[in-house]
């Protein structure tokens, strides 16, 4: 048998049926990876510095002996981490069974020495290895010009308690849907990181995003929640950003008594503490004295009346950036909502787009 070499676009459809196997340290992995990846290191984070400053001052043969001595000693640990790899990711696979079995996915940060040595190994050993021309590198190419595609964007605009998260997953049922909130772990307010994961890393969420959009088949339209271009600690890449605001919106409309009674219950649950320390950090925008009244309201465990203050704020806030796209008039269609029900509210979103068609 033989390692074969294969470009991004490959790989990428050789991963929706095979295990991909990340060889990098697992620093580099935990920073961000290819989505469904593996890591399988062919070095510690330690072994990584050793061997790369071996390279830096003494060239590639010391580099390669100093590597060796780490990876003589990890091989057959290496070879059945990898048999476990696959029987999980075979167990796991939407795919049929006899399609994953024994084929791997190799690759490094850029195409080189640590791909070679474990796609060498596993190739000996009777896997069918396939290596990434470029490694995570060209990945991460790949990744960014996907953000310049011009994609048929539809936008999934509201005021804050509109429930709109919940209406894309209505609509997930029978359109496509990328959840951007879902992907970064974050509900976009001063209030989002609550009851959420950990940010992921800014690279680690463009991996997802780009991953997301490229599954859906080209042309399709695609729905996305009206998002400003950051999301916690998470900016949305500028080209795809821009896309999305050139893109139609569809505003839920939704009384303000409804979207209040909505957020009250949906955040009244959280700690105190957590609630006075999410206003504190708008308190600026928000104004001293709006801030001192909405921090004693939640003192006093009166939460709506401390969210009327804060919805108040973040009504005027959206609204501004709502408006703020070139021809609005002709992006922007309201639909009209009595309360914040996902069901219903998708339905007559759809309703309205089939009449206008």
């Amino acid at each position: 048998m033989a390692v074969h070499k294969v470009s991004i676009e490959e790989f990428l459809r050789l991963s929706r049926l095979h295990p991909v196997i990340d060889v990098r340290s697992p620093g580099e992995f935990e920073h961000a990876q290819m989505p469904g990846a593996y890591n399988l290191p062919l070095f510690t984070n330690e072994e990584r510095k050793v061997v790369g400053t071996a390279y830096k001052q003494q060239g590639r043969q010391p580099a390669i002996k100093a590597g060796l001595d780490y990876f003589g000693l990890k091989m057959r640990k290496m070879l059945e981490e990898a048999e476990a790899i696959v029987k999980v990711h075979s167990a796991t696979s939407t795919c049929h069974p006899e399609l994953a079995e024994g084929c791997v996915l190799v690759h490094c940060w850029r195409g080189g020495m640590r791909s070679a040595g474990v796609a060498w190994l596993l190739d000996l050993y009777g896997f069918k290895v396939y290596t990434l021309v470029g490694g995570y590198k060209a990945f991460r190419s790949w990744v960014l010009q996907q953000f310049a595609v011009q994609y048929n964007f539809r936008i999934l605009g509201g005021y804050t308690g509109s429930g709109k998260t919940l209406v894309l997953k209505e609509l997930a049922r029978r359109h496509a849907v990328v959840d951007l909130e879902g992907l970064a772990h974050h509900k976009g307010s001063a209030f989002g990181a609550l009851g959420e994961d950990k940010q992921p890393s800014p690279e680690q969420f463009e991996n997802r995003l780009a991953t997301a959009l490229h599954a859906i088949e080209p042309g399709t339209p695609i729905w996305l929640e009206d998002e400003s271009r950051r999301i916690g600690d998470i900016n949305l890449p500028l080209p795809l950003w821009t896309t999305m605001r050139k893109s139609p919106v569809y505003f839920l409309d939704i009384p303000f008594e409804e979207r209040l009674g909505y957020i009250t219950a949906g955040y009244g649950k959280y700690k105190q503490d957590e609630l006075i320390n999410a206003v504190v950090r708008i308190q600026k925008r928000l104004g001293g004295l709006n801030a001192k009244n909405a921090i004693g309201f939640m003192l006093e465990k009166n939460y709506k009346e401390g969210f009327r203050i804060l919805l108040e704020y973040y009504d005027k806030f959206y609204g501004k950036s709502l408006h703020n796209r070139d021809d609005v008039t002709q992006l922007l269609q309201t639909v009209k909502c009595d309360k914040v029900d996902a069901k219903v509210n998708a339905q007559r979103l759809m309703a309205q787009i089939a009449e206008v068609s």
